[in-house]
């Protein structure tokens, strides 16, 4: 048999869990400004989720490849090959949205919240531009935000000690929500540390399922699954 129907359902029933996963994962954080606020815009956890990376790049962009590729359960798109080729190419949606998924994530958790970076902590303060996401610099990636006691970082870094920093930052951080600024930190790195391994994961799962199409274009398919049509 040269079309791959098992692997092909397994990659879509993996897209369709990671497709539902991120859109739940980027909802988190908007129901609970909503919650706490009672309106959306108005003193959100952080920009990044309202670029939805979640919702459209890991959700709404892999839905294509995920419902072509389920259909393989049933044979109606592993018995041709246009529908390999379909398949294939489907997933290059996938993986552009994987891809803008990963890019928002990691822009996110190098800024962290808005309460460590703006006075406003609003949506006034964001800067909704493609460009920010190609400033992504590996050195200037770092979770000071997260494991300080304050996400607020020292202004005097003469005084600090490693006795200092020990007592500061692992002694009294807990990951409790003790206060709001304790409750957006951590809802902010659980959601777009989820979001950027779901990011990764839809990565490879498309990829995969691409070449698969690709070889099962080339390749054809038995003669006694073409009379299955």
């Amino acid at each position: 048999m040269t079309c791959c129907e098992g692997w092909t359902s397994c990659n879509g029933f993996s897209l369709l869990v990671l497709l539902l996963l991120g859109i739940v994962l980027n909802a988190i954080p908007l129901l609970v400004n909503f919650v706490d606020e009672g309106q959306f815009f108005h003193n959100p956890i952080s920009c990044f989720e309202w670029w939805l990376p979640g919702i459209i790049g890991a959700g709404l962009m892999a839905i294509p490849a995920t419902t072509m590729s389920l259909a393989a359960r049933r044979r109606a798109c592993c018995n041709n090959r246009t529908g390999m080729l379909l398949s294939s190419l489907l997933n290059v949606i996938t993986v552009i949205g994987a891809v803008y998924c990963m890019l928002v994530s990691i822009q996110a958790l190098s800024e962290g919240p808005l309460i460590c970076n703006s006075q406003e902590k609003s949506t006034s303060s964001c800067e909704f531009s493609f460009n920010n996401l190609s400033d992504i610099h590996p050195e200037s990636f770092n979770l000071q935000w997260f494991f300080n006691e304050s996400c607020l970082a020292p202004t005097d870094f003469s005084n600090l000690t490693i006795d200092g920093f020990m007592a500061s930052d692992w002694r009294k951080y807990t990951l409790h929500f003790n206060s709001k600024e304790n409750k957006h930190r951590v809802i902010h790195f659980s959601a777009f540390l989820g979001l950027l391994l779901v990011g990764i994961l839809e990565l490879l799962f498309g990829l995969s399922q691409m070449v698969i199409g690709f070889l099962g274009c080339l390749c054809g398919v038995t003669e006694r699954r073409s009379r299955i049509v």
